[in-house]
């Protein structure tokens, strides 16, 4: 993991003045990097039956395409409201100032399917405990596991993520 940390660069002040970004992209260039992160992920969940990969929106995308592809699986998306066009169910959250909500398509799963939730980034854990809630509130479903490729521990958004198995690659 330390060869993967090494292709994730800092960049100070972004989005605002005080934060460190860990900017992915040039771990998602190196096609050597994208490959172990996707055999990494296959290998965790190739015994776990999965039969939906959730990506959530939109780095997570990436992520979880592949997956799905390598595991030979559907995917799923959570996306920011309006952008799905058929019916979904929203959750909300809050936020530092305010709120925000995540939807899903009322025909995700099936009944009994086992899912995992892939994301790019484990940071304050309000947007992925609003998608677990989703996900265990609309469906019966086997949440398997809640995958990362990064978290910020120092942000404790773990905490927010109630009694579910979580998985990071990497941790800053």
């Amino acid at each position: 993991m330390e060869t993967l940390k090494s292709v994730i660069r800092d960049i100070p002040d972004f989005p605002k003045e005080g934060i460190i970004f860990k900017d992915i992209t040039p771990l998602l260039s190196n096609p050597v990097s994208f490959k172990k992160v996707i055999d990494t992920l296959r290998t965790r969940y190739k015994d776990n039956r999965i039969d939906q990969v959730v990506g959530v929106e939109a780095r997570g995308f990436v992520f979880a395409s592949a997956l799905a592809y390598a595991l030979d699986c559907g995917i799923v998306m959570v996306r920011k409201p309006g952008k799905l066009p058929y019916k979904t169910f929203q959750e909300t959250y809050s936020l530092e100032y305010g709120e925000d909500s995540v939807e899903i398509h009322q025909d995700a799963f099936e009944k009994g399917q086992n899912v995992v939730i892939i994301d790019d980034v484990l940071a304050t854990g309000g947007t992925l405990a609003a998608c677990i809630d989703l996900v265990n509130k609309n469906f019966e479903v086997n949440l398997i596991e809640v995958g990362f490729l990064i978290e910020l521990d120092f942000l404790k958004g773990r905490q927010k993520l109630g009694n579910v198995s979580i998985y990071s690659m990497m941790h800053f």
